[in-house]
């Protein structure tokens, strides 16, 4: 949980996560790695499941390389992928307000409101 702003380098590196699951097909990639059994995935049974070719699957799972979501490893021809939780709980803490906060009250419009 989040318990002071963050500093002009923390907002950056997070930036830099929050663009790489901004992608559909990047965000696809890492709900696919997360969700597997044995907490690891092969390129090979990633690849199919879209309609992509493997030079951009790859390049997907560069950026979310890139961006501290997951790992990889080679093992003879095929690449292995596995879900970073250090990341994915720094941006749970982050987007977590605490536990037993009430939520202020408001008056006026919301946001959702005044786009109506």
């Amino acid at each position: 949980m989040l318990t002071a702003p963050l500093d002009e380098d923390q907002a950056v590196e997070l930036a830099k996560v929050f663009k790489a699951l901004g992608d559909p097909i990047r965000l696809r990639l890492l709900s696919m790695i997360a969700s597997r059994a044995g907490g690891e995935v092969c390129v090979c049974d990633l690849t199919p499941a879209f309609d992509l070719s493997q030079p951009t699957i790859s390049h997907h799972l560069k950026l979310l390389r890139q961006a501290g979501l997951i790992d990889c490893e080679r093992r003879g021809t095929w690449v292995y992928y596995w879900l970073l939780p250090e990341m994915t709980d720094r941006l749970a803490g982050i987007l977590t307000r605490p536990a037993g906060t009430p939520l202020p009250e408001r008056t006026g419009k919301t946001a959702a409101g005044a786009a109506s």
